[in-house]
């Protein structure tokens, strides 16, 4: 395990923690990707928080009045901890983190769903039972659409990778071909 996911993973808990002791996990979880979100829409706040030249502490003064009033403080100070000690570039490893520490401790699961085309009325909710039968918690399907697929789709769940695309079945015949005749 990398350096920066074992201090992603540390914030995280922290953090959670803190949501469970105030029974605020899902609105700490959508303040956390509404800051991520932000700071990924606007380079020139990136390049802010990623310059060397500005003071930690100026850092997290702008962050904090740009959200200000619209995070719970412990969000806000737990971002603050990561600028101060230089680590604002692991946010996304932190709001990664947080999902999968959530997700495990509330019996939650988080499938990243791609489809060749936008997935139909009904679809998301009939993945999403489908899978939540299978692992015996509750998934949450978030999809995306990439044309390179052909047909069919491919469904993320941690680590693990369902593979049900026309291009992932056309890979694994040629391969099967290609060892059989050698």
């Amino acid at each position: 395990m990398s350096r920066s996911s074992v201090v992603a993973k540390r914030y995280a808990k922290a953090l959670f923690e803190l949501a469970r002791e105030q029974g605020k996990v899902s609105e700490t979880e959508e303040q956390l990707q509404s800051i991520v979100t932000a700071i990924g829409q606007l380079p020139e706040f990136r390049a802010f928080l990623s310059a060397p030249n500005i003071q930690p502490n100026a850092k997290v003064e702008a962050v904090n009045k740009a959200f200000a009033g619209a995070m719970l403080p412990f969000v806000l100070h737990t971002v603050g901890l990561l600028i101060e000690r230089g680590r604002q570039g692991e946010l996304d490893a932190v709001l990664e983190a947080y999902l999968q520490v959530a997700g495990e401790a509330l019996g939650r699961a988080d499938a990243q769903v791609t489809s060749a085309k936008p997935l139909a009325a009904g679809e998301k909710e009939r993945l999403a039972a489908k899978f939540s039968e299978l692992l015996g918690k509750t998934v949450r399907v978030h999809d995306t659409v990439d044309s390179s697929l052909l047909g069919g789709l491919t469904v993320r769940i941690g680590d693990t990778l369902y593979d049900g695309s026309l291009r992932g079945k056309l890979e694994r015949m040629d391969k099967a071909l290609q060892t059989s005749a050698n």
